[in-house]
Order: C-alpha cells, then sequence, then structure tokens
C-alpha cells in the first residue's frame, strides 16, 4: 500500500507544478534580447563587407573587358565612361562602339568608372577604373593599368568621371 500512496502523492505534487513561471520567461525574454543585440551588428558588417568584395569584382571584371576589347580592336582601349547602378537593378557599363563592344556587369548598388588616359610624353596610354558599392563601407576600390597588380582601396572618396579625389 505504501508504494501506491507514494505514487499517487507524486501524480498530486505535478498538477501543481504545470507551466513556468514569470520570472523564468522573464530570463528567456532577456537571453534573446542579448543574443540578438550580438548578432544584428555582426549581420551588418557581413553585409557591407559582401558589398565592399562586389565592388572589387566588379573592377576585376571591368580589367578582363577591357583587356579583351584592346586586344580586339587593333590595341586601342575604348573611350572614357562611367554608370551607377541603380539599387534592385542589375547594371551594364558598355564600352566602345558596335560591332567590338566590351560589356561589363554591375553589381546591385555599383558604381564604376573606366578612364583612358591618352599617351602624354614619356607615359603610355593607359586607363583606371574605381569602384564603389553604396551598400558598403564607402570605400573606393581602384586598378591603374600602369601599375598592373592588384585592386587596391583609394585612401579618399574618388569621382566616376576621372577616378581621381
Amino acid at each position: 500500500m505504501q508504494l501506491h500512496d507514494t505514487i499517487t502523492r507524486l501524480r498530486a505534487g505535478k498538477k501543481n507544478d504545470e507551466g513556468f513561471t514569470l520570472i523564468e520567461l522573464l530570463v528567456v525574454v532577456v537571453i534573446i534580447g542579448v543574443l540578438v543585440a550580438i548578432a544584428v551588428p555582426v549581420y551588418l558588417n557581413y553585409r557591407q563587407g559582401a558589398a565592399d568584395k562586389s565592388a572589387q569584382s566588379d573592377v576585376r571584371g571591368a580589367i578582363s573587358a577591357v583587356e579583351q576589347y584592346y586586344t580586339s580592336n587593333g590595341n586601342a582601349y575604348p573611350a572614357t565612361k562611367s554608370e551607377a547602378n541603380a539599387a534592385g537593378t542589375v547594371g551594364k557599363l558598355e564600352l566602345g562602339t558596335a560591332p567590338a563592344i566590351a560589356t561589363i556587369t554591375l553589381s546591385d548598388k555599383t558604381q564604376l568608372g573606366y578612364v583612358f588616359v591618352a599617351t602624354a610624353g614619356a607615359v603610355p596610354a593607359h586607363y583606371l577604373i574605381c569602384a564603389n558599392n553604396t551598400g558598403g563601407s564607402g570605400k573606393w576600390y581602384v586598378y591603374n593599368s600602369l601599375d598592373g597588380g592588384s585592386v587596391k582601396a583609394a585612401a579618399t572618396a574618388l569621382k566616376l568621371s576621372d577616378c581621381a579625389a
């Protein structure tokens, strides 16, 4: 009989413990709030970094397009041109004239400038490409064909018309 009484008491005791207390619910809400406060800034930094990488990638794509145009058109560079891509659209920057056109696809919110610099004294003809993504950190990325190498971050904001500060 004693075992039966113990089981009955345990069942009766559990009925009084159903649900959560207000303190337990408040602790859970506070923990979720702390996790959100940590996650949101990390997410925003991630988005800015991705936007900056898309601007760099667009500059690299532009270098390929310009070099392809150069070799396909008797070692002549296309004329200067720039384009700002509106948010939410896929933009294209077309260099040259038909039938020889170099097409550069621009990422969302990317603005890109291509500048042809004619031969001046001892400085041979070359080009500059600069880009920025308005969803990013505000950094500008520039490539100078005289220097070659990789795409570099500019120290200051640039103008699309001449890729200069």
